[in-house]
């Protein structure tokens, strides 16, 4: 966040420099040169404003995003839990009966096996 804020002085000061060169190097009279330089703040002080609420509009904005993401993250992970819990349910009871299956086609292919070695 800081970097953030180097950066945006940075810009503001050389922007401010810049106006300042420009206006002063400018052949103008006095009294046209107050003019501009009154009207280059009224621009900046309005700037500033517009990039303050942005930057506040952005932080409010990244505060509800997170919040939603983390209310997503937890009914995900509590669908996904009942999602689980539920398969379980349903496989547990038939769990002994898959295991006799499998142990007879693994019987089954044994006596196969044999009776292919005799033939």
């Amino acid at each position: 966040m800081a970097s953030g804020k180097s950066l945006f002085l940075g810009i503001l000061v050389g922007g401010v420099v810049g106006a300042t060169a420009t206006l002063l190097s400018a052949p103008t009279s006095g009294k046209e040169l107050r003019t501009k330089v009154m009207n280059q703040g009224i621009e900046w002080k309005e700037l500033l404003e517009k990039l303050k609420l942005d930057s506040l509009r952005l932080k409010n904005q990244l505060a509800a995003t997170s919040k939603e993401g983390v209310s997503l993250i937890k009914e995900l992970t509590q669908e996904m839990k009942s999602s689980v819990v539920e398969w379980k349910e349903s496989v547990e009871p038939h769990q002994h009966n898959i295991h006799q299956y499998l142990e007879q086609i693994e019987s089954s292919l044994k006596d196969l096996e044999e009776k292919v070695q005799k033939g």
